[in-house]
């Protein structure tokens, strides 16, 4: 007896047949992840033997007895306030600016967006050379005006704003999406806005602003959420100040100066696959998902966030 499908369920299983990949992808890549991470968090498993069930006790170990993870967490959370703001707010100055320019405006483009490409190991490594306290360029040139360079990535005061300036180097991403924001805005509205007077400032808050809105929102989410995830850049530019080589074998400490440059990922990596304890690196992995999942609702809720309330 054949089976027949009504209308509607035919159209249902027609729908789910067009969701079907982002579903596998979903559920292969986002949820059994995330269910599996959760499931660990509340085992001991070394990877070598049969994980066993100790209820609370990767947790209480993380915020109790964990000497690191608070400055971990703190170090993530600086970077994720001032490298996310200064990002957009020099990504968005350097889109302006370019789309001010009247002639080689090619060039400027290009020179702007260079360093986005370098490799980010890399790029660390030229970064970290360039800012040598005793032998880099640019405490060289800081000599010759008179002013003393700081220690910059071998000083735990200076460790996480030279991090900071290393991001700032590469912000041509950023650049490349504000440009496309601000050519977007119609220029009839900045021509309604000089015929009424208005200043320079006054176009900027009142017309430009409001229509890259939602693109100041997409690079604030996509930063925090790359930003909680920060582990190469701090990790190669605290053992290449250190003067600790890096080689096959070679077991890492993250953190140098100090644990000045010591990130949540570091110290995920650090716990699940150098001293094998795969439990207290979930709850490390749970609490970076909250932490993400937080500010990703703060900042897209339509009264307080930066999406504007709709009438």
């Amino acid at each position: 007896m054949a089976l027949t499908l009504s209308g509607p369920a035919r159209r249902r299983l027609r729908t789910l047949g067009f969701l079907s990949p982002w579903l596998i992808g979903f559920g292969v890549f986002f949820a059994y992840p995330l269910i599996a991470t959760v499931y660990f968090s509340f085992m001991h498993y070394n990877q070598i033997k049969a994980p066993t069930f100790v209820g609370l006790r990767n947790w209480k170990y993380v915020f109790q007895d964990m000497p690191l993870f608070g400055p971990a967490l703190w170090n993530t959370l600086w970077l994720v306030v001032v490298m996310v703001a200064l990002r957009v707010v020099f990504g968005l100055s350097l889109g302006l600016l370019v789309t001010k320019i009247k002639s080689g405006v090619g060039f400027f483009r290009t020179a702007f967006y260079l360093p986005y490409l370098a490799p980010p190991v890399a790029a660390t490594v030229a970064f970290v050379f360039l800012l040598n306290p005793a032998t880099g360029p640019v405490n060289e040139v800081l000599s010759h005006i008179g002013l003393t360079g700081p220690n910059w990535f071998n000083d735990p005061s200076w460790a996480k704003p030279s991090l900071v300036m290393l991001s700032l180097w590469g912000i041509g991403d950023l650049m490349v999406v504000f440009m496309a924001a601000l050519l977007d805005v119609p220029k009839e509205q900045y021509e309604a806005a000089e015929l009424d007077g208005a200043g320079a400032w006054s176009r900027f808050r009142y017309v430009t602003w409001p229509s890259i809105t939602p693109i100041v929102m997409f690079a604030v989410v996509t930063g925090v959420v790359q930003t909680m995830q920060y582990y190469t850049q701090a990790l190669v530019a605290g053992k290449i100040a250190s003067g600790v080589s890096i080689g096959p074998g070679s077991v890492i400490q993250p953190g140098y100066p100090d644990h000045s440059t010591l990130t949540v990922p570091q110290l995920v990596y650090s716990m699940g696959f150098q001293n094998f304890n795969t439990g207290a690196a979930c709850v490390l992995s749970l609490v970076l998902f909250a932490i993400a999942m937080a500010v990703t609702m703060l900042l897209m809720r339509k009264r307080s966030g930066l999406l504007a309330a709709e009438d």
